[in-house]
Protein backbone atom coordinates (compact mmCIF):
# COMPACT_ATOMS: atom_id res chain seq x y z
CA UNK A 1 0.00 0.00 0.00
CA UNK A 2 1.58 3.36 -1.48
CA UNK A 3 -0.46 5.04 1.88
CA UNK A 4 -0.53 3.13 4.28
CA UNK A 5 -2.24 4.72 7.77
CA UNK A 6 0.57 4.98 10.17
CA UNK A 7 -0.01 2.27 13.43
CA UNK A 8 -1.57 3.40 17.28
CA UNK A 9 -2.62 1.58 20.08
CA UNK A 10 -4.70 1.77 22.64
CA UNK A 11 -5.67 0.21 26.03
CA UNK A 12 -8.84 -1.56 27.75
CA UNK A 13 -9.52 -1.67 30.86
CA UNK A 14 -12.54 -2.78 33.43
CA UNK A 15 -12.18 -1.61 36.66
CA UNK A 16 -9.89 0.48 39.37
CA UNK A 17 -10.42 0.66 43.27
CA UNK A 18 -10.04 4.18 43.20
CA UNK A 19 -10.54 7.40 41.03
CA UNK A 20 -6.75 7.85 42.46
CA UNK A 21 -5.60 4.80 41.33
CA UNK A 22 -7.93 5.51 37.69
CA UNK A 23 -6.22 8.54 37.08
CA UNK A 24 -3.42 7.31 37.72
CA UNK A 25 -3.51 4.21 35.29
CA UNK A 26 -4.86 6.86 32.64
CA UNK A 27 -1.50 8.79 33.26
CA UNK A 28 0.17 5.33 32.68
CA UNK A 29 -1.18 4.70 29.29
CA UNK A 30 -0.40 7.99 28.13
CA UNK A 31 3.29 8.35 29.38
CA UNK A 32 3.59 4.61 27.74
CA UNK A 33 2.56 6.34 24.32
CA UNK A 34 -0.97 4.81 23.87
CA UNK A 35 -3.31 6.74 21.75
CA UNK A 36 -6.58 5.67 23.82
CA UNK A 37 -8.34 4.25 26.31
CA UNK A 38 -11.22 2.19 26.12
CA UNK A 39 -13.71 0.13 28.39
CA UNK A 40 -16.14 -2.66 27.63
CA UNK A 41 -19.73 -2.05 28.18
CA UNK A 42 -21.51 -5.09 30.61
CA UNK A 43 -23.38 -5.22 33.47
CA UNK A 44 -20.89 -7.26 35.44
CA UNK A 45 -17.94 -6.37 38.01
CA UNK A 46 -16.89 -2.97 35.63
CA UNK A 47 -16.56 0.37 35.69
CA UNK A 48 -19.51 2.49 34.13
CA UNK A 49 -17.83 3.14 31.02
CA UNK A 50 -19.37 6.59 30.22
CA UNK A 51 -18.48 7.80 33.66
CA UNK A 52 -15.56 6.29 33.42
CA UNK A 53 -13.75 7.37 30.32
CA UNK A 54 -15.02 10.91 31.37
CA UNK A 55 -12.30 10.44 34.20
CA UNK A 56 -9.73 9.15 32.39
CA UNK A 57 -9.90 11.85 30.09
CA UNK A 58 -10.23 14.32 33.34
CA UNK A 59 -6.67 12.93 34.15
CA UNK A 60 -4.88 13.23 31.32
CA UNK A 61 -3.96 16.09 28.22
CA UNK A 62 -4.23 13.69 25.02
CA UNK A 63 -5.02 10.25 25.65
CA UNK A 64 -8.34 9.52 23.56
CA UNK A 65 -10.95 7.87 25.36
CA UNK A 66 -13.69 5.50 23.91
CA UNK A 67 -16.02 2.12 24.52
CA UNK A 68 -15.52 -0.95 22.65
CA UNK A 69 -18.15 -1.41 22.50
CA UNK A 70 -21.57 0.08 23.81
CA UNK A 71 -24.27 -2.18 23.86
CA UNK A 72 -26.58 0.03 21.67
CA UNK A 73 -29.68 -2.50 23.22
CA UNK A 74 -29.21 -0.97 26.77
CA UNK A 75 -29.71 3.25 25.86
CA UNK A 76 -32.31 5.24 23.68
CA UNK A 77 -29.64 6.90 20.92
CA UNK A 78 -31.69 10.51 22.25
CA UNK A 79 -29.79 9.85 25.33
CA UNK A 80 -26.81 8.17 24.32
CA UNK A 81 -26.29 11.79 21.92
CA UNK A 82 -26.39 13.82 24.39
CA UNK A 83 -24.11 11.91 26.82
CA UNK A 84 -21.15 11.32 23.92
CA UNK A 85 -21.34 15.19 23.12
CA UNK A 86 -20.83 15.77 26.23
CA UNK A 87 -17.94 13.81 27.02
CA UNK A 88 -16.64 15.34 23.67
CA UNK A 89 -16.99 18.76 24.81
CA UNK A 90 -15.41 18.16 28.49
CA UNK A 91 -12.46 15.95 26.81
CA UNK A 92 -11.72 18.88 24.43
CA UNK A 93 -12.49 16.63 21.33
CA UNK A 94 -10.95 13.15 22.67
CA UNK A 95 -13.90 10.56 21.93
CA UNK A 96 -13.90 8.12 20.12
CA UNK A 97 -17.51 6.62 19.96
CA UNK A 98 -17.86 2.58 19.96
CA UNK A 99 -20.85 0.61 19.27
CA UNK A 100 -22.07 -2.13 18.55
CA UNK A 101 -25.13 -4.39 18.87
CA UNK A 102 -24.84 -6.32 21.84
CA UNK A 103 -24.08 -9.85 22.04
CA UNK A 104 -23.45 -11.04 25.66
CA UNK A 105 -26.02 -13.80 26.65
CA UNK A 106 -25.20 -12.68 30.85
CA UNK A 107 -26.16 -9.20 30.23
CA UNK A 108 -29.71 -9.84 28.56
CA UNK A 109 -30.41 -12.39 30.65
CA UNK A 110 -29.89 -10.79 34.09
CA UNK A 111 -31.12 -7.13 33.26
CA UNK A 112 -34.44 -8.42 31.78
CA UNK A 113 -33.67 -6.22 28.38
CA UNK A 114 -34.88 -8.35 25.59
CA UNK A 115 -32.53 -10.32 23.57
CA UNK A 116 -33.45 -10.26 20.66
CA UNK A 117 -32.34 -12.25 17.81
CA UNK A 118 -29.24 -10.38 15.67
CA UNK A 119 -30.89 -8.89 12.69
CA UNK A 120 -33.03 -7.50 14.89
CA UNK A 121 -30.77 -5.85 16.85
CA UNK A 122 -28.49 -4.45 13.90
CA UNK A 123 -31.77 -3.02 12.31
CA UNK A 124 -31.86 -1.33 15.64
CA UNK A 125 -28.62 -0.16 15.62
CA UNK A 126 -28.48 1.01 11.65
CA UNK A 127 -31.23 3.50 13.25
CA UNK A 128 -29.53 4.38 16.53
CA UNK A 129 -26.27 5.35 14.25
CA UNK A 130 -28.55 7.79 11.85
CA UNK A 131 -30.02 9.16 15.24
CA UNK A 132 -26.66 9.60 16.43
CA UNK A 133 -25.79 11.11 13.75
CA UNK A 134 -27.85 13.71 12.70
CA UNK A 135 -28.33 14.67 16.13
CA UNK A 136 -24.77 15.75 16.00
CA UNK A 137 -25.48 17.59 13.21
CA UNK A 138 -26.78 21.13 13.04
CA UNK A 139 -30.13 22.56 13.71
CA UNK A 140 -33.47 20.13 14.58
CA UNK A 141 -33.41 16.71 13.65
CA UNK A 142 -36.73 13.94 12.92
CA UNK A 143 -36.64 10.22 12.26
CA UNK A 144 -39.82 7.53 11.89
CA UNK A 145 -38.24 4.51 12.15
CA UNK A 146 -39.31 0.81 13.29
CA UNK A 147 -38.05 1.28 16.72
CA UNK A 148 -37.30 4.62 17.17
CA UNK A 149 -39.40 8.32 16.37
CA UNK A 150 -37.26 11.41 16.75
CA UNK A 151 -39.36 15.00 16.40
CA UNK A 152 -37.84 17.88 15.87
CA UNK A 153 -34.65 17.82 18.29
CA UNK A 154 -31.96 19.59 18.05
CA UNK A 155 -29.27 17.34 19.96
CA UNK A 156 -27.19 19.97 22.38
CA UNK A 157 -23.97 20.24 23.32
CA UNK A 158 -23.09 19.86 19.98
CA UNK A 159 -19.68 17.66 19.70
CA UNK A 160 -16.41 19.34 19.21
CA UNK A 161 -15.43 16.92 16.68
CA UNK A 162 -16.39 17.58 13.03
CA UNK A 163 -19.12 16.24 12.22
CA UNK A 164 -18.78 13.94 15.00
CA UNK A 165 -16.33 12.00 17.15
CA UNK A 166 -14.94 8.94 15.10
CA UNK A 167 -17.39 6.32 15.40
CA UNK A 168 -16.70 2.87 15.86
CA UNK A 169 -18.55 -0.24 15.05
CA UNK A 170 -16.95 -3.58 16.05
CA UNK A 171 -18.88 -6.90 15.07
CA UNK A 172 -17.69 -10.22 12.88
CA UNK A 173 -20.74 -11.44 10.95
CA UNK A 174 -21.15 -10.40 7.53
CA UNK A 175 -24.45 -8.37 8.29
CA UNK A 176 -22.54 -6.04 11.64
CA UNK A 177 -19.69 -5.72 9.31
CA UNK A 178 -21.47 -4.47 6.11
CA UNK A 179 -23.44 -2.26 8.44
CA UNK A 180 -20.10 -0.63 9.71
CA UNK A 181 -18.23 -0.29 6.39
CA UNK A 182 -21.27 1.77 5.35
CA UNK A 183 -21.10 3.82 8.53
CA UNK A 184 -18.38 3.66 10.62
CA UNK A 185 -15.54 5.83 10.91
CA UNK A 186 -13.59 2.87 12.52
CA UNK A 187 -14.39 -0.69 12.03
CA UNK A 188 -13.09 -2.98 14.47
CA UNK A 189 -12.80 -6.45 13.14
CA UNK A 190 -14.13 -9.59 15.96
CA UNK A 191 -14.67 -12.97 15.91
CA UNK A 192 -18.19 -13.49 15.69
CA UNK A 193 -19.72 -13.99 18.81
CA UNK A 194 -23.14 -16.23 17.55
CA UNK A 195 -23.60 -18.07 20.75
CA UNK A 196 -23.22 -15.06 23.24
CA UNK A 197 -20.40 -16.36 24.62
CA UNK A 198 -16.97 -16.48 24.26
CA UNK A 199 -16.44 -20.12 23.13
CA UNK A 200 -14.88 -22.54 20.59
CA UNK A 201 -16.75 -20.77 17.57
CA UNK A 202 -15.70 -17.63 18.20
CA UNK A 203 -12.08 -18.86 18.82
CA UNK A 204 -12.21 -20.54 15.53
CA UNK A 205 -13.50 -17.19 13.88
CA UNK A 206 -10.47 -15.22 14.92
CA UNK A 207 -7.92 -17.09 12.32
CA UNK A 208 -6.37 -15.27 9.51
CA UNK A 209 -8.23 -17.36 7.03
CA UNK A 210 -11.89 -15.70 8.46
CA UNK A 211 -10.14 -12.13 8.92
CA UNK A 212 -9.41 -12.61 5.28
CA UNK A 213 -13.52 -13.01 4.56
CA UNK A 214 -14.23 -10.65 6.70
CA UNK A 215 -12.29 -7.82 4.88
CA UNK A 216 -13.62 -8.79 1.90
CA UNK A 217 -16.68 -7.79 3.45
CA UNK A 218 -15.99 -4.27 4.09
CA UNK A 219 -14.47 -3.53 1.41
CA UNK A 220 -17.51 -4.91 -1.12
CA UNK A 221 -20.04 -2.69 1.11
CA UNK A 222 -17.61 0.53 1.89
CA UNK A 223 -16.66 0.73 -1.84
CA UNK A 224 -15.30 3.79 -2.85
CA UNK A 225 -15.03 4.82 1.17
CA UNK A 226 -12.83 1.92 1.89
CA UNK A 227 -9.53 4.19 2.05
CA UNK A 228 -10.96 6.27 4.66
CA UNK A 229 -11.98 3.75 7.42
CA UNK A 230 -9.62 2.69 9.85
CA UNK A 231 -9.31 -0.99 10.49
CA UNK A 232 -8.74 -1.50 13.91
CA UNK A 233 -9.10 -4.87 16.09
CA UNK A 234 -8.78 -6.06 20.08
CA UNK A 235 -5.66 -7.80 20.74
CA UNK A 236 -6.63 -11.03 22.83
CA UNK A 237 -3.38 -12.74 23.87
CA UNK A 238 -0.35 -10.69 23.92
CA UNK A 239 3.35 -12.44 25.30
CA UNK A 240 6.62 -11.42 25.28
CA UNK A 241 8.47 -14.74 24.41
CA UNK A 242 11.79 -16.15 23.52
CA UNK A 243 9.94 -19.44 22.40
CA UNK A 244 7.56 -18.62 19.93
CA UNK A 245 7.29 -21.75 18.37
CA UNK A 246 6.45 -23.23 21.35
CA UNK A 247 4.01 -20.78 22.16
CA UNK A 248 2.16 -21.29 19.55
CA UNK A 249 2.33 -24.81 20.18
CA UNK A 250 0.26 -23.54 23.20
CA UNK A 251 -2.36 -21.11 21.18
CA UNK A 252 -3.03 -23.67 18.33
CA UNK A 253 -5.32 -25.75 20.37
CA UNK A 254 -7.42 -22.73 21.17
CA UNK A 255 -8.16 -21.27 18.04
CA UNK A 256 -8.04 -25.00 16.09
CA UNK A 257 -5.59 -24.53 14.39
CA UNK A 258 -2.03 -25.98 13.48
CA UNK A 259 0.71 -24.40 15.17
CA UNK A 260 2.39 -22.13 11.96
CA UNK A 261 -1.71 -20.99 11.77
CA UNK A 262 -1.90 -19.88 14.85
CA UNK A 263 1.67 -17.46 14.45
CA UNK A 264 -0.75 -15.55 12.35
CA UNK A 265 -3.64 -15.29 14.10
CA UNK A 266 -4.33 -11.40 13.66
CA UNK A 267 -5.66 -11.18 17.21
CA UNK A 268 -2.53 -13.07 19.26
CA UNK A 269 0.54 -11.31 19.35
CA UNK A 270 3.50 -13.27 20.92
CA UNK A 271 7.22 -13.80 19.90
CA UNK A 272 10.27 -11.20 20.86
CA UNK A 273 9.40 -7.55 20.49
CA UNK A 274 10.64 -7.69 17.25
CA UNK A 275 9.13 -10.70 15.94
CA UNK A 276 5.67 -9.31 17.43
CA UNK A 277 6.53 -5.91 14.92
CA UNK A 278 7.57 -8.04 12.04
CA UNK A 279 4.10 -9.71 12.28
CA UNK A 280 2.32 -6.67 12.63
CA UNK A 281 4.15 -5.02 9.57
CA UNK A 282 2.85 -8.38 7.85
CA UNK A 283 -0.68 -7.99 9.06
CA UNK A 284 -0.94 -4.27 7.80
CA UNK A 285 0.17 -5.43 4.41
CA UNK A 286 -2.47 -8.16 4.05
CA UNK A 287 -5.26 -6.40 5.99
CA UNK A 288 -4.54 -2.65 6.37
CA UNK A 289 -5.22 -2.89 10.12
CA UNK A 290 -3.20 -0.06 11.82
CA UNK A 291 -4.75 0.55 15.70
CA UNK A 292 -4.49 -2.57 17.63
CA UNK A 293 -6.38 -2.13 21.48
CA UNK A 294 -4.78 -4.67 24.22
CA UNK A 295 -6.22 -5.81 27.47
CA UNK A 296 -5.41 -4.15 30.33
CA UNK A 297 -3.02 -6.69 31.60
CA UNK A 298 -0.83 -6.93 28.82
CA UNK A 299 -0.17 -3.15 28.18
CA UNK A 300 2.83 -2.90 30.16
CA UNK A 301 4.34 -5.59 28.31
CA UNK A 302 3.46 -4.54 25.22
CA UNK A 303 4.44 -0.97 25.73
CA UNK A 304 7.89 -1.73 23.65
CA UNK A 305 6.36 -2.53 20.66
CA UNK A 306 4.38 0.52 20.84
CA UNK A 307 7.43 2.29 21.43
CA UNK A 308 8.44 1.06 18.13
CA UNK A 309 5.40 1.21 16.11
CA UNK A 310 3.06 4.27 17.24
CA UNK A 311 3.17 7.00 14.33
CA UNK A 312 5.14 4.40 11.82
Amino acid sequence: MADQRPFRFGVQLAAAASAGEWAETARKVEGLGYSSLHLPDHFGDQLAPLPAITAAAAATTDLRVGILVLGNDYRHPVVLAKELATIDVLSDGRLEAGIGAGWMNTDYDQSGIPHDPPGRRIERLQESITILKGLFGEGHFSFDGEHYVIAELDGLPKPVQEPWPPIMIGGGGRRVLRLAAREADIVSINPRLRSGDVDAEAAADATALATDQKLDWVREAAGDRFDDIELSMLVLVAAVTDDRDGFAEVMAGGFGVDPEAAKDVPHAWFGTVDEICDSLESRRERWGVTYYVVQGDTYEAMAPVVERLAGR
